[in-house]
């Protein structure tokens, strides 16, 4: 996992004056960079997640209802004025088509409610979260500031005036580290159990998830058993309507109105 570079990341600028004390153990800051590097990847994937799954729901929505309109194209050729057993087909195709349209309208508005809402529900908990690493950055810079002015008061010589500003650094210093020590513990904390709670959180929607798709489509196994008996010539297999629409496709070739010059 690439380092996360906080004062960059967060738009924090620069602070001069870095104190020679180490305030922060870098463990402690590898914890903190790796949890947090985790909830920024996380709060990718749900905002990807979310896109795609958008994407995907639009995308049933308009095979359907591309299904539905070419039935009804078909129920105005004029074919079906006068082939009754034409019209029949028809009929029984623009049926399945419309049925499938209602079934995959009902699975989207489940997918929408249980996975889609829920996943842009929990997209919107992490702008709080970063500005709550950004508020602990800045008491970083103001602790790391102030730790800097300490030192050096500390390394003058102790005149009275210098322990007088030494003794109002310090009286400065302690609220400040005390509320980024607070900022930090407080984030060290909750970042591993906010990380954790995403599978109790995302498991029901992707049950949810699984058992709309396979409601969606055992209804659709329904639906074309049903069209398939509706319209499969007795004996006919598939290959033999390819053969017979070779054969009728030969004939019209040989037609003098198609035929090469």
């Amino acid at each position: 996992m690439p380092k996360v570079e906080f004062t960059k990341h967060m738009g924090i600028p620069f602070k001069i004056g870095q104190p020679k004390k180490q305030i922060v153990p870098k463990t402690v800051e590898r914890d903190f960079e790796r949890e947090y590097g985790k909830l920024q990847q996380l709060e990718e994937q749900t905002r990807r997640l979310q896109k795609d799954m958008k994407k995907g729901t639009d995308a049933d929505l308009a095979l359907s209802k591309s299904a539905v309109k070419i039935s009804l194209d078909l129920l105005s050729n004029p074919l079906c004025e006068q082939d009754q057993d034409f019209l029949n087909m028809v009929t029984a195709l623009d049926t399945a088509m419309k049925r499938m349209d209602a079934f995959n309208q009902e699975k989207v508005n489940q997918i929408q409610k249980t996975v889609i809402e829920p996943l842009k529900k929990f997209s919107s908990v992490f702008p709080s979260l970063n500005m709550a690493v950004k508020r602990r950055e800045q008491a970083l810079q103001d602790y790391r500031r102030l730790q800097a002015k300490v030192e050096k008061y500390e390394e003058k010589e102790k005149t009275g005036p210098v322990l007088a500003k030494l003794h109002q650094a310090r009286e400065e210093l302690r609220p400040v580290r005390d509320d980024f020590e607070a900022k930090n513990k407080q984030l060290l904390d909750e970042m591993p159990r906010f990380y954790n709670s995403r599978l109790d959180y995302f498991q029901p929607s992707f049950e949810s998830l699984i058992r709309a798709q396979v409601g969606y489509y055992s209804e659709m196994q329904k639906i074309f058993g049903d069209l398939t008996q509706q319209l499969d010539q007795p004996g006919h297999t598939d290959e033999q309507r390819e053969r017979e629409n070779e054969a009728r496709l030969s004939e019209l070739r040989a037609l003098s109105i198609v035929a090469d010059d």
